[in-house]
């Protein structure tokens, strides 16, 4: 699992910002401290309740110099609408092939649910050097970060 101080691997996905285009997070370093904040599944209640708390603090974030990128195994075509529909203001990074989700450590199967390898809900800092400077996850995927932790985390680097 990724910890602070570790280099964050690097992501090469879809990202999903209204259009579907090609997203690598080296490519994005210059954006930082860059917050990836991964979670299980697009329109589920507790990562709906995680994207809004993010938004509702986007500004926060901003002054912080902060750039939020949500991360799931969803297709972008699914968090496009998952973005439309609660009107994000950042990028939803589609991991559908699960690299980074296990390159981070964070591969979760909830069987009742019929969901397998997607992510546990985890947030990371990434500063612009690619090192990670705060990681957080959660022992229950139903729980949520610390988000003013978080935005401190951030507004540190």
């Amino acid at each position: 699992m990724v910890s602070e101080g570790d280099s964050a691997p690097d992501i090469e996905a879809k990202v999903a910002n209204g259009d579907v285009e090609d997203f690598t997070l080296s490519e994005h370093l210059d954006e930082a401290p860059v917050v990836l904040a991964f979670f299980p599944g697009a329109f589920t209640p507790p990562c709906t309740n995680e994207m809004n708390a993010l938004q509702e603090d986007i500004d926060g974030f901003e002054e912080a110099g902060a750039t939020i990128y949500g991360v799931s195994a969803d297709s972008a075509f699914s968090l496009n609408a998952f973005r439309d529909e609660y009107d994000f203001e950042f990028d939803l990074v589609s991991d559908m092939s699960r690299e980074a989700i296990e390159d981070y450590g964070l591969s979760l199967d909830v069987p009742e649910l019929g969901l397998y390898g997607v992510a546990n809900r985890a947030v990371f800092v990434v500063d612009s050097d690619g090192q990670v400077t705060y990681a957080w996850t959660a022992d229950d995927p139903e729980t949520e970060p610390d988000y003013e932790e978080l935005k401190e985390a951030a507004a540190a680097v």
